[in-house]
């Protein structure tokens, strides 16, 4: 009888405070689908990100943690400078940080946002023209490249870019401007 009265109060429980979050979690299936694998300390993921940038043609989406790679930063406003649409959404934190990129791209002309909606906005991606997506532990920074174990993958899949790109429009739409 007690585990019956357990039950009944546990699913009520259920019907009056339902889970604030359910996963949204996504299926993909990609197949035949161009990755490369880059791993820190010193594996060539800036230099490989910066040759991604470089063959963008159309649109970069930026989301960064941190962001204080001066090679990746140059890279982005060269592309910017060519007529490729760069746009970054950045962690609160780089409004505090003594040396950023945030204030070097946006000088560049670059609309950079501000996330400050969440604890941290730890995301570290790029989607480059609706099909290339570089993702990983690996934050844009010198230390990444040399100093910390980290790992990047670059996919190339308009599916998943898709996927990638609505969630960056949904973290733009409650950024702020970067202010310098």
């Amino acid at each position: 009888m007690k585990k019956r009265i357990l039950w009944i109060i546990v699913s009520l429980s259920f019907i009056l405070f339902p889970l604030h979050q359910i996963s949204h979690a996504t299926d993909i299936t990609l197949i035949n689908t161009k990755t490369q694998v880059c791993f820190s300390p010193n594996g060539g993921c800036t230099e490989t990100i910066v040759n991604q940038i470089e063959s963008a043609k159309s649109e970069i989406l930026v989301q960064a943690y941190s962001f204080t790679s001066a090679p990746i930063a140059k890279a982005l406003t060269d592309a910017f400078k060519r007529g490729v649409t760069v746009e970054a959404i950045l962690d609160k934190s780089q409004k505090r940080e003594r040396y950023t990129s945030a204030t070097f791209i946006s000088n560049a002309g670059i609309p950079t946002y501000i996330d400050s909606k969440h604890a941290i906005a730890h995301n570290k991606i790029m989607i480059i023209d609706k099909e290339t997506v570089i993702t990983g532990s690996f934050n844009f920074t010198k230390a990444a490249e040399e100093k910390n174990a980290e790992n990047l993958l670059i996919i190339k899949a308009k599916d998943l870019a898709k996927l990638y790109i609505d969630n960056w429009y949904k973290h733009k739409e409650h950024s702020e401007p970067y202010e310098r």
